[in-house]
Formats: structure tokens, C-alpha cells, sequence
């Protein structure tokens, strides 16, 4: 139930353009029960900086960009087109809605004009981005350019047409890695005039994702140097830690970086808002600890939308799932109807898995004010032109503070004055930030994490250039560090011929490489009834979201899935509005690989290596909608996956335990509880969010032989998350730590050691406990992170406790898991 209202809260729509953010702010926390706002932070207006037009613009492009309102550039802007003009590859990393697309226009349109026959690709890592990129170039209405999207939407028809006569393409890693690049003899005339090479949100491309791309962008590099050229490089990024540094990390090249932001800006008023604790008839059970049950954050961010809807304030609603999405569209648009019948119209949901036509709709709807609120998932978060936006709404951390800001940015890009709310999911992390504003504000973002060394990475992407053409000794030193023993390691499990000349691609068929790491191709969501297409999810997540008596939401509609065939990549659904939704159980075993480094600390081992992961999802519960009472539980017949990873470790003595007053029976409890409270905290320190990582803790682990908790990441390699708590450690932990013990709840809660994702329903947990297991492990760990760690044990040694832990007594306990949801 939603707290009490008052209904003078809620005034026509049309009223809202202009209002001041912290009038508004005001209006939407005046008429709750308890004020839910834990801080605001005023982002103060900044006056802009512009400069000269290069000399070098053409007539005909600064007459353009007059047409569209700008008559001159900002000097970061200016500064950024100069270096990439003058031949030298260039990051250009600022804020939200400065310009950064001016940037990388400039230079490169100027030389299509200057050299007739030459080209621009343009990448970007959203099918949006794309297309709101190709309207601001054809808008320019350059003759000659002729710019065209290739991506999966654009129909076959097309195709030969934009290889032969597109002199700026715009498409995604995707395309080019499955497309273009495997295509190189058609698009040769493209490639051998190639001028340059834009990489547009360049810090989406972090983790295994980021990796893949770094190599496909140097398989771009190797047909194109098979043609004489060398293409310049400009790369577009959020504001970013060392941007120059991942910059180079993902194309192979020296890059500058243009960082300080010269644009002018609206001033910005943050709000963190904490959902309310649940009055008792909405607790979810009556053995519910009442008072450690919050609101929502879905449900809070549904009401203000519909509440900012309601005042005619253009929003946006970020919501991390795709589910989420769509749940807060509908339950925006029902209070809006209830309050103004048709009012609702003006609410959508936008998320991924959209057929091409629905969302480009969605995006013009929004654009010209048609709809006043989206929900939508993180696919606009990125670069999309959404001037008009009054006010964002973030339901739930997003992952880092440069998402954050990327979201936030959203509002007040034709530099009014904006709002901007943080709403507070009853989880660990998100309860830490809005009770610690120090964690996110006047902190510097994260730097972009990606290793193109991974050979998990390394291996299929060298398959994948072998099948474009024949390996040589100099592609290896274009691939880098590992390169070589890649190959061997391909050559040993004859995919590749070596000869003379080169090492060559043994088979027929290309091979698969999944850039993504979703898990295969994806799924079709199809209407059994008609056999219309609804749209589509990545393999990785179909387990969970599709599987055989799943609720799949669509526009509002509720669809209830039939059958899932993974063979066939597609899943029926039916039309149903049932009173319950579903959540997918999964279950997780560990086995340890290896050991690249450690630490003995006495009683407590710090370990980090490769380790093997088979997850299952092995069950679905049905909850009530309006309670979330869980009705049943069914069981599912799906196949296990397996994962090979990278992991972080500790082991603590039962002795050791014993003496902090943990007794033998209350282990498991404890470890679980400590375990879900670090994959919570990880986020703070490394460039991830939970949903990228898993763990599984024991009270004896065969590996190990001691009380043990394993965090994984969750992608096939590894993604770097692993190997950065390792180095953070002490301060992960420590945060880990505090945010338990700080939690006024009394037993365990959402906040702190409950975690949305466990395979075991958050049972056992011993909140007390986990903090005494953490002031055991943070008493003996070295103080300073980064300290020398032991030599790496020998490949495939048991990672048994080091000091004097030894192997642990007591009962061996299930293993308790929290894996990632692909």
C-alpha cells in the first residue's frame, strides 16, 4: 500500500516546465508520513567557454552547424577536433550534454568534405545512440556524406546499398564483429578510404565486454592496414578516471585526452531519497520483523513518476531491470489513470528487447513531448539528445558513480535547472550511499576496467582474425601480451594450421564468439496465439526470465510463457494478468582451479585464482503482487551452466572463530551473511555492480578445509572485479563491515545482509556473527591495501588455509551461493 497522499499534490499536466527543482523536490516529499530525503546536493550552474571555429572548418559545415544553433564551438570541444584534424588519436571525456558529439563531428565531417572519396564508422554500444546520431548528422544536410545505420535492424534491401555508397556508417561492435569485419572483401572500398574511427561512450566498453571489443577494434586495425591505412581514432566518454589510459587499453594506440568540460550547465539538485518502512498491513508475512521491511523502491519510483507526471514535468525513470521497467510504467500509468482517466497514455516503458519500430516511436514520442514520463532501463542513458527533460529519476544505484552521473545528466540538457533523485533499493550498497553522500559526491568517478590479456578473450578473438585472413607473426604483436601462447594453445586444439606463411583457420564454419557474454543468441518471445514476435531476451538471461511459467511483462501486458525451447531460441507466451509474479531459484557449486597469489595472515587466508563455477536454475517461486507473499514454489528443468572464472577468497580457523564467540553451529549463518554483504559492497571499490558478480560461502569447503567465502565475477575469464578486491581488500572489507554493523535492524534485513539474488532464500544468516567473522579477518589482514602477497602456488594446488587455520573441524555445511543474474 502506498503511504497516504494528499491529492493537492497532484495538479493538472502542463504546469510543471520551469517549476524550480527544489520547489518541486518539496512538493513531492511534503505530503509523506515520514520525509524520505536523506541529503540533497546542490550541482551548482556553470557559465561556458567557446572558441574560434578551427580554421580548417569548411564554409559550407559551420553554415550547418548555424542552422542548428551553434555558432561557435566550446574549447574542449574546439581542442578535441584540432588534435584528431591534426592526425593524433583523442579521447574527449566530459559530462553529460557537453557537446562531445561536436567533437568528433567537426573533424571528421570536415575531411568527407575536403576528400570526396573518404569514409567515417562510427561506433556505438546502443542501437539508440546510433539512430539519434544518424538524425543529428542527416540533419546537418551535407551533401556527399550520405550517413546510414547498418545494425541488425536495417533491412537486407539495404545492406549493398550503404557498403557501396554510405560514406559514414554508423553501427555498433556488434555489427562489426559479425558483419563487417567477417565481410572485409565487401566492404573494401569502405575500408581502404577509412579516415576515422569514432568510438562513441567509450566507457561502456569495460570488463570481458570491453576486452572483446579492444580486440575487434585491432582486427579493424589489421584489414585496414592490409589496405595502406591507418585510421584516426576519437573516442567520446562520460567523465572518467584516466580516460587516456583505457582509451589506449581499447584501441592498441597512443591516445590523448581531453577532459576539462568548457560547456555551460544547469545547475542540478540531488535528491537521495530512502524509501519508508512498510506499515504492517503490508508486510509481506506475519512473521515479517515489521520493522525491518521498506517500501519498495519500484513501488516509490512508479509514485513519483506519476507524480511529476502529474505536475507536467517531462521525466525519465531509470530502472535497472528490464522487468523493473515495465512494472513502474504500469503502476505509474494506473495512478494517473485513477487520478485523471487517459492521463496514463503519457507513460511508457522502454528497455532493450523492443522491436526496432517500438522504440523508435518511444523516442519521438519523448522528443516531442507526446509522452511526459519513461521508464526505462539503461538503454537511454547513453548520449541519446533528450532535450526538454526536467527531471530523472534513478531507481536503485546503477553501478558506478560515472552511470550515475550519465543517468542524471538526462535532465536539463538545454541547461535549465534540473532535479535528480537517487531512490534507495533495500539493499546494502544502497542504503550505505544515502545514509554516506560523501561516497558520491565530490569523490572522483571510476576508471574504466577492461583487460584484452584475458585468455578467455584473447583465444577467440585470434580464431575469429585467423578466419578473416591468415595470422602473421606481426598481428601477434598487435594483439599483444599473450598473443602468442593463444595461438599455440589454438594450434594444440587444432583450430588453427600453422604454415610458413602464417597460422590458418582450420574449419568451415566462423567461429562463435559472444561479445556480450550473455550466453548465446537470443531468445524470441513469441505470442503462441497469433505467432506475433513481442520481442526478445539475451540468452544469458532466459533461464530466468522466460523459463516455463514465467510472467513476461510487454508495454503493460502481462504474458505468461508456455514453453521455453533453448534449442530452437524461442518461448511462447500467452496473454494473462495473474496476481502473482515469478522469481527464478538458481543454485551454485565452486571448485578452485588454481592460485595466483595469496596472503597468510595467521588465521585468516586472503587468496585470489581461477575457480569453476555450475550454476542451475532449479526452481521459480510465485509471489503476490500486492503482498509478496509467496504462494509456491515449482521446480524447473533446465540445464546447469558452467563458468571458469576468476575469484577472491578468505579462509578463517574455527579457533579463531570460536575466540570472537561464533560458535561451530552459527558458521554457515555467519559466512552467508558476510558473503552477501561484500557482493554488495564490492561496487564501492571496483567498476562493477552485483549483478555482475556471485559467491558461495561454507563452513567447509573441499578445497579449502576451513570456514571459506568465495566473490566471483560473473563473466567466462573473469572481468578484473576479482583481482581489485584483492588489492582493496582491508577497505572492502572494512566498508563491508561497517555497513552491517551500522544497520539499525536487528537481525539481518535488505539494507544489509539479505541480498534480491540468493539461491538459497537468504537463509541461514547471522548478521551479529558476520560482523565478528569481519573483525577477525580485518584484525589479521595486512593494514595497507596492495601489500606483497606470497608467491603464487603451483597451478592446480588446493587452496587450502594458510597459518594456523589448517584444516577446520565441524560439520560440513551446504554451500550457500549468490550468483550473478546473466
Amino acid at each position: 500500500m502506498a503511504p497516504p497522499r494528499d491529492p493537492s499534490a497532484t495538479v493538472s499536466a502542463g504546469t510543471g516546465p520551469g517549476r524550480p527543482p527544489a520547489e518541486l523536490l518539496d512538493r513531492l516529499r511534503t505530503h509523506r508520513p515520514v520525509d524520505p530525503v536523506t541529503h540533497v546536493e546542490r550541482v551548482p550552474a556553470r557559465a561556458g567557454e567557446p572558441a574560434a571555429w578551427p580554421a580548417w572548418t569548411p564554409p559550407e559545415l559551420r553554415a550547418a552547424f548555424d542552422r542548428r544553433g551553434v555558432v561557435a564551438p566550446w574549447r574542449h570541444q574546439a581542442e578535441a577536433a584540432e588534435l584528431a584534424y591534426a592526425g593524433k588519436h583523442v579521447v574527449v571525456a566530459t559530462g553529460t550534454a557537453s557537446g562531445k558529439s561536436l567533437a568528433y563531428q567537426l573533424p571528421a565531417l570536415a575531411t568527407l568534405l575536403a576528400d570526396p572519396r573518404a569514409t567515417v564508422l562510427y561506433l556505438a554500444p546502443t542501437k539508440a545512440l546510433a539512430a539519434d546520431q544518424l538524425r543529428a548528422v542527416a540533419g546537418l544536410e551535407l551533401d556527399g556524406v550520405r550517413p546510414a545505420t547498418y545494425d541488425g535492424d536495417t533491412p537486407r534491401a539495404e545492406r549493398e546499398w550503404i557498403r557501396r555508397h554510405s560514406r559514414f556508417v554508423l553501427t555498433n561492435p556488434d555489427m562489426l564483429h559479425h558483419g563487417i569485419l567477417p565481410g572485409h572483401a565487401h566492404w573494401s572500398g569502405f575500408l581502404r578510404r577509412l579516415a576515422y574511427v569514432v568510438i562513441d561512450e567509450c566507457h561502456t566498453y569495460r570488463g570481458v565486454f570491453g576486452s572483446h571489443v579492444a580486440h575487434v577494434l585491432r582486427r579493424l586495425r589489421r584489414q585496414c592496414a592490409r589496405f595502406g591505412r591507418t585510421p584516426i581514432f576519437v573516442l567520446a566518454s562520460a567523465t572518467s578516471g584516466d580516460p587516456a589510459t583505457a582509451a589506449g587499453r581499447l584501441t592498441g594506440l597512443p591516445v590523448a585526452a581531453v577532459t576539462e568540460d568548457t560547456s555551460p550547465r544547469g545547475g542540478v539538485t540531488f535528491a537521495l531519497w530512502e524509501p519508508p518502512l512498510l506499515p504492517s498491513s503490508d508486510a509481506p508475512s506475519p512473521d515479517a520483523d515489521l520493522l525491518q521491511v521498506r517500501r519498495s523502491a519500484l513501488r516509490e519510483t512508479a509514485d513519483l513518476l506519476a507524480d511529476t507526471v502529474a505536475a507536467g514535468v517531462r521525466t525519465l525513470a531509470f530502472v535497472r531491470s528490464r522487468r523493473g521497467a515495465e512494472v513502474v510504467a504500469a503502476n505509474a500509468r494506473r495512478s494517473l489513470d485513477e487520478a485523471v482517466p487517459g492521463l496514463g497514455d503519457r507513460v511508457a516503458a522502454y528497455r532493450a528487447g523492443y522491436l526496432r519500430e517500438e522504440r523508435r516511436e518511444l523516442e519521438r514520442a519523448l522528443l516531442t513531448g507526446d509522452l511526459l514520463g519513461l521508464a526505462s532501463t539503461n538503454a537511454l542513458e547513453l548520449g541519446v539528445d533528450l532535450v526538454g527533460l526536467d527531471a530523472v529519476l534513478i531507481c536503485g544505484w546503477p553501478g558506478t558513480r560515472a552511470s550515475l552521473w550519465q543517468q542524471a545528466g538526462r535532465a536539463g540538457r538545454s541547461g535549465d535547472e534540473a532535479l535528480a533523485v537517487l531512490v534507495a533499493r533495500d539493499d546494502p550498497l544502497d542504503t550505505y550511499l544515502v545514509h554516506h553522500p560523501e561516497a558520491l559526491f565530490g569523490r572522483p568517478v571510476e576508471a574504466t576496467v577492461l583487460d584484452p590479456a584475458n585468455p578467455y578473450v584473447l583465444a577467440p578473438q585470434l580464431a575469429c582474425a585467423a578466419a578473416e585472413a591468415p595470422l602473421t607473426p606481426a598481428d601477434l604483436e598487435l594483439f599483444g601480451d599473450g598473443a602468442k601462447e593463444a595461438v599455440d594453445s589454438l594450434v594444440e586444439a587444432g583450430a588453427l594450421r600453422q604454415r610458413p606463411t602464417g597460422w590458418y583457420w582450420r574449419h568451415r564454419e566462423r567461429p562463435e564468439v559472444d561479445l556480450r557474454g550473455e550466453g548465446g543468441a537470443p531468445v524470441c518471445v513469441v505470442e503462441a496465439s497469433t505467432g506475433r514476435l513481442l520481442g526478445t531476451v539475451d540468452g544469458g538471461s532466459s533461464h530466468f526470465l522466460v523459463h516455463p511459467g514465467a510472467v513476461y511483462l510487454h508495454q503493460g501486458v502481462s504474458y505468461v510463457v508456455d514453453s521455453l525451447d533453448l534449442a530452437d531460441g524461442c518461448a511462447l507466451v500467452h496473454a494473462e494478468e495473474p496476481d502473482w509474479s515469478t522469481h527464478a531459484r538458481d543454485v551454485t557449486s565452486l571448485s578452485v582451479v588454481s592460485v595466483r597469489s595469496y596472503v597468510d595472515a595467521g588465521p585468516v587466508g586472503l587468496f585470489l585464482g581461477e575457480v569453476d563455477v555450475t550454476s542451475q536454475v532449479v526452481s521459480y517461486q510465485r509471489r503476490r503482487i500486492a503482498s509478496g507473499e509467496v504462494i509456491d514454489t515449482r521446480p524447473l528443468d533446465l540445464p546447469a551452466r558452467e563458468l571458469r572464472t576468476v575469484a577472491v577468497w578468505f579462509t578463517v580457523s574455527p579457533e579463531s572463530l570460536a575466540l570472537a564467540g561464533v560458535e561451530a553451529a552459527d558458521i554457515p549463518g555467519a559466512l552467508h551473511a558476510a558473503e552477501h554483504a561484500a557482493i554488495g559492497l564490492l561496487p564501492l571499490i571496483a567498476t562493477c555492480d552485483r549483478w555482475d558478480i556471485g559467491g558461495l560461502s561454507t563452513a567447509v569447503h573441499p578445497d579449502t578445509e576451513a570456514p571459506t567465502v568465495f566473490v566471483y565475477d560473473g563473466h567466462p575469464g573473469g572481468a578484473g572485479f576479482a583481482e581489485r578486491a584483492y588489492r582493496t581488500a582491508a577497505a572492502w572489507l572494512r566498508a563491508t563491515r561497517d555497513a552491517i554493523a551500522e544497520c539499525g535492524c536487528e537481525s539481518g534485513c535488505p539494507s544489509c545482509v539479505q541480498s534480491p539474488k540468493c539461491g538459497n532464500g537468504n537463509n541461514p544468516l547471522g548478521k551479529s556473527d558476520a560482523v565478528q567473522v569481519l573483525d577477525v579477518v580485518l584484525a589479521n589482514l595486512p593494514p595497507v591495501d596492495g601489500a606483497p602477497a606470497e608467491p603464487a602456488a603451483p597451478d592446480g594446488a588446493p587452496a587450502r588455509a594458510v597459518g594456523a587455520g589448517g584444516p577446520g573441524g565441524g560439520t560440513p555445511a551446504v554451500p550457500h551461493q549468490n550468483g550473478p543474474t546473466r
